[in-house]
């Protein structure tokens, strides 16, 4: 067996029953929800930047899965045309860090915002690593449900220069009610 490696990266979200894939991404203030379920041998994860507001994103803008809610239901759905199903699945969230001290903290409502979107989907949320102030490195096979989570040495800024270079996007406007399944 040749292990296969999928990155994911901030705005992205990948689906596999593929028992080889490993998905793998790395999180400073962005979480990353890993979802399978294993009766379906299904699994996914995304990566979002923002937790957007229940109007925010069109399937149509580029940007819209950069917000959690977009980002979500992409996840899910692409997850039940794979066959699996809600009351099944499982749930491990990651990241969500302080990245920048003295602004908004967004990581944290990034946090919140996954945390209480699986709580309002009914979703059972196993476990994961959330918040804190340094970022992660993680490693999941979709199909068994394994996670690694490597934690960023607190001197290697590196890894986080793209993130923190990047102007924080202006929340959509609201247009009116969404219909999320």
């Amino acid at each position: 067996m040749i292990e296969r490696r999928v990155h994911v990266i901030q705005g992205e979200f990948q689906v596999t029953s593929d028992p080889n894939v490993v998905l793998t991404t790395i999180l400073g203030s962005c979480v990353a929800a890993c979802i399978r379920d294993p009766v379906a041998a299904v699994g996914g994860m995304n990566h979002f930047l923002l937790p957007g507001n229940d109007a925010s994103g069109k399937a149509s803008d580029p940007d819209s899965m950069r917000y959690g809610v977009h980002s979500m239901e992409l996840l899910l759905n692409a997850l039940y045309r794979y066959g699996a199903r809600r009351e099944r699945l499982e749930v491990k969230l990651f990241g969500g860090a302080r990245m920048i001290d003295g602004l908004t903290d967004v990581g944290v409502q990034n946090a919140t915002f996954a945390e209480r979107f699986m709580r309002g989907e009914g979703i059972n949320v196993l476990g994961g690593s959330l918040r804190g102030d340094r970022g992660r490195r993680i490693q999941y096979w979709p199909v068994t449900g394994r996670v690694r989570q490597m934690a960023v040495a607190s001197g290697d800024k590196s890894v986080f220069e793209t993130e923190r270079r990047l102007p924080p996007p202006v929340a959509p406007a609201q247009t009116g009610a969404v219909e999320l399944f």
